[in-house]
């Protein structure tokens, strides 16, 4: 796994980012996404391969959310980000990033219906040097680059536990002085057994 440092890091970001522009649907993914490597890390430290199976199995889905979202703000394949489709029609926001992006020119547009929350309002129109959307995708790229490392370092991780698994003793486990283990030969215990006192 790429170290608990950077995967973690980039996912407290995004979700941080995510939360400011009220994007449920993501918040949700990110929160699942800290759960499963802090799960896949527990795994990897505690030896328990079912665990970082799970981390790994969850980067190839991250990967693929990933995707996802690339395609959501290139708006491809027929996404379109005036869909609601990230905030559960809860908010009118899109990003936070498409409504805070600097060097950008803003018109203010009061929201009719659902207001927006706490007195924000809503960006319609905005003109930038380098679209919000192209950062959400770049974004996205960086935890498609990080998940596929850590899809890579699961999978190593993973083959290392079951040879090691392969190279266990079942009789002696791991233990160089076994309780089981007797000092004398088994043929001087049964001469000491045939000779017991009755």
């Amino acid at each position: 796994m790429p170290g608990p440092g950077w995967e973690q890091v980039t996912a407290l970001e995004r979700q941080v980012f995510d939360f400011l522009g009220y994007q449920w649907v993501p918040i949700l993914a990110n929160f699942a996404h800290i759960v499963v490597i802090i799960l896949g890390l527990f795994g990897t430290i505690q030896y328990r391969p079912r665990y970082v199976v799970v981390y790994t199995v969850w980067a190839a889905i991250w990967v693929t959310w990933n995707i996802f979202i690339i395609c959501f703000y290139l708006e491809v394949g027929g996404l379109s980000q005036d869909s609601e489709l990230l905030t559960f029609s809860l908010s009118q926001h899109r990003s936070w990033w498409h409504e805070h992006w600097p060097g950008c020119l803003h018109k203010e547009v009061p929201a009719a219906g659902l207001g927006a929350p706490h007195g924000q309002a809503l960006v319609s129109g905005a003109i930038c040097a380098l679209e919000p959307s192209s950062v959400e995708a770049l974004h996205s790229g960086l935890q498609i680059l990080i998940a596929l490392l850590g899809f890579v370092c699961g999978c190593y991780v993973v083959s290392v536990f079951t040879e090691e698994e392969d190279s266990f003793d079942f009789i002696g486990g791991f233990d160089p002085f076994p309780l089981y283990h007797v000092n004398e030969k088994p043929s001087s215990l049964l001469s000491k057994q045939a000779y017991l006192p009755a």
